[in-house]
């Protein structure tokens, strides 16, 4: 009956799996569990505050009275400045009715979805990734997931699209990917591109295009010889059918500042910015004024970069290496080298061991909960980005954890790892 009172859409839309767990999380902490919580796509300000300097422009924003409405496509100092910060730093150059400021990237996803998709249409998308699936539902698209593995760094490549990219209106790409922490190379990003254009050359006239929807918000925390790339970067053709999706919320530390952006074909971006106008899904004023300022300082962020890259990626190798030594001591773990995002992939394959309760741990969930409960470690599996296998992989986030926590996280792992039995040697012992 309850169904029944609202539209078929919303019925059939599923809760975030992280905020579940969430859940769980601030019930142990709230009793006063120390939990090592990896979960969140977010940063505490207490570990990553965002720049100072883009705090005092705020603050002094405000006091300038900027508190009004925001024209619907965005302050126009923050659409010129983001189009000299992608001239800058990636060398790409698109007018200004190319660019529409959004409340965070999420509105811009959104927008991207609701202006090119229609009820019925393909699209294609990577599992694991962030919410795409939970994005079609809302286009009510045809959702084609193509499972990646880690072969291709959870990333897919052309072999994999070219059996399902055949009249296909969106394929939805992220690098550094969300969840996995991974990167395209230039190589495997260039044949994507390569299919694509082949893919619209082959569309007659009547036929609408395959666009590309590049979500790129972590592009600026990359480590080691990771080099960040992009399609229209690669394949200058690509720039009528690429929709970047961008903002400060990773790469600042400003997750609730709400400042995010889209870049592509001012055709496009005009419709987007119509329906984020009627949803009035744009950044607060103020802080749009603030990040103009920000972005067009670039020794204010080389100066915030220098401390927090280097600060993320010591929390990631902390990871990378603690589980590399569990797997170097026998234990059916292993990890992903850091590449970019603030994510690291962990496979925790415990499937079929036993814990010291007698219970048979089956499951990814059945895992999550048996790390939580013993060693204080929160992780999302991968089925919350898409993925239906129990497979042993999860995402460890760090934005929200010192390096203490996670060394005091070891020494709570290597006991509850310790305590358990494989099923038939437990069933053989008792």
């Amino acid at each position: 009956m309850t169904d029944k009172r609202v539209c078929t859409m919303a019925a059939g839309l599923v809760g975030s799996e992280i905020l579940k767990i969430a859940a769980d999380i601030r019930a142990m902490q709230a009793s006063g569990t120390e939990v090592c919580n990896l979960t969140v796509g977010d940063f505490s300000p207490k570990e990553f505050p965002i720049p100072q300097f883009l705090q005092d422009g705020i603050v002094a924003a405000l006091q300038a009275g900027e508190t009004n409405y925001p024209p619907s496509d965005g302050v126009p100092q923050l659409r010129e400045a983001v189009r000299r910060f992608y001239q800058r730093t990636l060398g790409l150059d698109y007018p200004l009715e190319s660019i529409l400021i959004t409340a965070g990237s999420r509105p811009g996803i959104y927008s991207t979805y609701t202006a090119i998709v229609d009820p019925g249409d393909v699209v294609v998308y990577p599992a694991p990734s962030w919410n795409n699936n939970h994005y079609v539902h809302m286009a009510g698209a045809r959702g084609v997931p193509i499972v990646c593995d880690e072969r291709s760094a959870f990333l897919p490549t052309r072999a994999d699209l070219e059996p399902v990219i055949r009249g296909a209106r969106l394929l939805a790409l992220n690098s550094p990917l969300n969840p996995s922490g991974t990167a395209f190379t230039a190589e495997a990003l260039a044949d994507i591109c390569d299919l694509v254009l082949e893919e619209n050359a082959r569309r007659g006239p009547d036929e609408r295009p395959l666009y590309v929807m590049y979500d790129q918000v972590y592009w600026m925390i990359t480590f080691g010889g990771t080099q960040h790339v992009n399609p229209v970067s690669l394949r200058p053709e690509m720039r009528e059918y690429t929709v970047f999706i961008d903002g400060i919320s990773k790469a600042f530390a400003a997750t609730g500042v709400r400042v995010g952006w889209t870049v592509g074909p001012a055709d496009v971006t005009r419709r987007m910015a119509g329906i984020l106008g009627h949803v009035g899904a744009w950044a607060p004023r103020a802080e749009q004024v603030a990040t103009a300022r920000l972005l067009d300082d670039a020794g204010e962020i080389e100066r915030y970069h220098a401390t927090m890259l280097r600060d993320v990626q010591d929390r990631l190798d902390a990871l990378y290496e603690g589980f590399s030594r569990l797997a170097e001591r026998g234990y059916p773990v292993s990890a992903i080298p850091p590449m970019g995002a603030i994510y690291l992939s962990l496979r925790i394959a415990l499937h079929g061991w036993r814990t010291p309760g007698g219970e048979v741990l089956r499951t990814n969930e059945e895992i999550r909960r048996y790390l939580l409960d013993a060693a204080g470690l929160a992780l999302v599996h991968f089925q919350a980005f898409g993925m239906l296998e129990d497979t042993g992989w999860f995402r460890a986030s760090v934005g929200a954890v010192s390096l203490p926590m996670i060394a005091a996280m070891f020494e709570r792992l290597t006991p509850a790892l310790e305590a358990l039995r494989p099923a038939d040697e437990a069933a053989a012992a008792d």
